[in-house]
């Protein structure tokens, strides 16, 4: 037997989950996520589910791994100190940046600009010049470089990125000046932007490729040491990470290029998802990821998440694909207070984490939580992770009184605040993927998932509109699930910068092969078979003279049988209809084209559950009370793995399993589909 083993890493909990490639059998595992050193609960999570399945290490065909290492060293600016190389005359060009200034008309009348991951005394110039043709205007004065570079060596950089102007169109200068500081810095990662981001706009491709050096140390030495750590426990199969748009990348490939990886934690339950929903026959899906600490939530259309052409993370934008993910400060962890000033409560987006955590964990947690909160309502039943984590109620309702003395109010209103005040903020973020993009929300089911999705997810099908709400099995662990079925994938693009009066179909079929050998190589290299590579083609266009641009898939065979650009000028006048409600009598023009190789998609299926007679029954706990509308109101605790394949479970109800809680409303119903998916609909 073979095994593959996803895992993904969480704010507050580390899921692991194993699947036997033969069967499609699978065991999962949650353990308390380690803040200080990641890799330590990824591994000892791992050792603790193989020996209770009895898999041998050697057994593990494929680990793929969903990581935060390289947002959290975004997000707590600890980053590696980057030295920039840049062509001369353009030192300042990270510090002028931009000319936005975020927030409403005069919200931000002074808006200090963040600090530039590469700091003016580390950004040296580079005496060359490439012409915008490719043509060479200056050659390289490498005896001046040379002792600029030197000047670096005091200012104690940890990395070194390069790039010069235009050198996505001719990058023999940045190859050469690579050479260079290699000689000077052996023992330091550098990074071009040729390899990074061959596009036109300097200052995206200059901050892209420096956030790829600022995280690039700390992957690089995160990778190294969970493939090492994976050796030794004698796991001989490849270590896979998950990339931002929802594919997956070697561990080599991972350390040289992690400003792929920055959106890699909540990529895996989007991919997750596309799964679950591919063999329930659901092809238009909202998702809600709610963990511990915060909450994602993506759209999915006809089967495919929406990409993005950037990663947002904190102040961070980098021009790199992942999937169209929102993320709020809400999830179980996430505190409530009651500010002095205004005496209003406010729920987030400050989290007590793993450590301490919510008071009900008895882990030292003070303040009232999210999950303190569900366990005062009676949402959440005595413990956890199948039994082996007991919750304190008793703690939990001291916390939650606190905040009901600070409002005046009886204890169960102040829980019911808060847990409505939570729901609202993961209400706005679906707004964002669903109405601001010009989709109704009613036309999709919502699919929620995380340790926490499933306890709020009818609340907010409810307040959506959104029907089926889907809750797939083992949603705890639905991200690692997403990790372990997804696929490899390789992406290149260019910069092509001309109107489609300027150019014709055998002009851009041409630079599409190009582009699809390249990367349909970079698979080939990892083992992939070329008759098993799926490939896909992108093309940015807008109206000359935008300064944004709409992402669209093209057809290689329409260009190249000289009907390409009719089919992308209709598709774009449709899509930008669709985003901004009006079209222009202008040119089209063709900014970036895009390619992307796939591997075979999982050959994984779900299992199938033995069918019920439609009563819930026989898996029913015990009968429970929970406090929901403003009152006491009789419910029942059922058990989901003795639930079978048509029981229905009238609401108010609590579905328990090892890695989550459902909570069914009131006047709600819950269905199980054939392959255990729980889809609660108004009665």
């Amino acid at each position: 037997m073979s095994y593959r083993l996803g895992v993904d890493v969480g704010g507050t909990f580390t899921d692991i989950l194993a699947i036997e490639n033969e069967t499609g059998r699978t065991w999962r595992g949650k353990v308390p996520s380690t803040p200080d050193d990641p890799s330590r609960a990824v591994i000892d999570g791992a050792k603790a589910l193989c020996a209770d399945a009895g898999i041998a290490p050697k057994d593990i065909a494929w680990f793929f791994h969903g990581t935060t290492v390289a947002t959290n060293a975004v997000l707590e600016g600890k980053g590696a100190r980057v030295g920039l190389v840049v062509t001369e005359g353009y030192r300042q060009i990270l510090q002028i940046a931009r000319s936005y200034v975020p927030g409403g008309l005069a919200g931000w009348i002074v808006w200090p600009k963040p600090e530039p991951l590469a700091p003016l005394e580390c950004t040296i110039e580079a005496p060359e010049r490439m012409g915008a043709d490719g043509t060479i205007v200056r050659e390289i004065d490498e005896e001046t470089l040379r002792t600029r570079l030197k000047t670096l060596k005091d200012e104690g950089i940890e990395a070194l990125t390069i790039c010069l102007i235009n050198s996505y169109v001719n990058d023999r200068h940045e190859r050469r000046v690579a050479e260079i500081c290699a000689e000077i810095f052996p023992d330091l990662p550098i990074t071009i932007s040729a390899d990074i981001l061959p596009e036109m706009q300097e200052y995206e491709r200059a901050l892209t490729t420096v956030a790829n050096s600022a995280v690039r140390p700390a992957v690089a030495r995160y990778v190294g040491h969970l493939e090492k750590a994976l050796r030794d426990w004698g796991m001989d199969g490849p270590l896979h990470l998950l990339r931002s748009d929802g594919g997956l990348m070697s561990a080599a490939k991972s350390a040289a290029s992690p400003v792929n990886l920055l959106m890699s934690g909540p990529a895996g339950g989007v991919a997750g998802a596309v799964w679950v929903a591919r063999h329930a026959g659901l092809s238009n899906i909202l998702t809600l990821d709610m963990g511990g600490t915060s909450t994602d939530v993506a759209l999915i259309e006809a089967g495919e998440p929406r990409l993005r052409r950037e990663t947002s993370v904190g102040n961070l934008t980098v021009r790199a694909s992942s999937l169209d993910i929102r993320t709020v400060g809400a999830g179980g962890g996430s505190i409530a207070h009651v500010p002095d000033l205004t005496r209003a409560l406010r729920v987030g987006p400050e989290s007590a984490g793993a450590v301490p955590g919510p008071v009900a964990y008895g882990r030292g947690g003070e303040q009232a939580t999210v999950t303190d909160a569900n366990v005062v309502l009676g949402f959440l039943p005595e413990s956890l992770l199948g039994g082996d984590m007991a919750l304190d109620r008793k703690g939990a309702e001291q916390a939650v009184q606190r905040i009901a003395d600070a409002l005046g109010i009886g204890l169960h209103q102040a829980a019911a605040g808060i847990v409505d005040i939570v729901n609202e903020t993961m209400f706005g973020a679906l707004r964002l993927v669903s109405v601001q993009q010009g989709y109704d929300p009613r036309d999709f089911a919502l699919m929620a998932f995380g340790g926490a999705g499933p306890l709020h997810a009818n609340a907010l099908g409810r307040l959506m509109g959104a029907w089926p709400v889907v809750i797939p099995p083992s949603p705890g662990v639905l991200c690692a699930y997403g990790d372990a079925t997804t696929r490899l994938r390789a992406e290149t693009q260019r910069s092509f910068g001309q109107t489609a009066e300027e150019t014709d179909d055998s002009v851009i079929a041409a630079l599409l092969d190009e582009l699809g050998r390249d990367v349909a190589d970079e698979l080939i290299r990892e083992a992939v078979q070329p008759a098993d590579i799926t490939m896909r083609f992108e093309a940015d266009m807008r109206y000359q003279g935008q300064a944004f641009e709409v992402p669209l898939p093209v057809s290689l065979d329409d260009f190249r049988a000289g009907k390409g650009l009719a089919a992308l000028a209709r598709a774009f006048d449709r899509e930008h209809e669709r985003l901004f409600t009006f079209n222009l009598n202008m040119p089209r023009e063709l900014v970036n084209l895009r390619a992307t190789a796939m591997s075979p998609e999982s050959r994984l299926a779900p299992q199938e559950l033995p069918k019920g007679d439609g009563n819930p029954s026989a898996a029913k706990i015990r009968d429970h009370s929970v406090f929901m509308d403003g009152m006491e109101k009789s419910a029942v605790i059922y058990d989901r793995a003795r639930l079978r394949a048509g029981d229905q479970v009238p609401g108010p109800a609590v579905i328990v399993e090892m890695d989550s809680t459902t909570l069914v409303l009131d006047e709600h119903v819950a269905q199980i589909d054939p392959f255990g998916n729980i889809l609660i609909t108004p009665a």
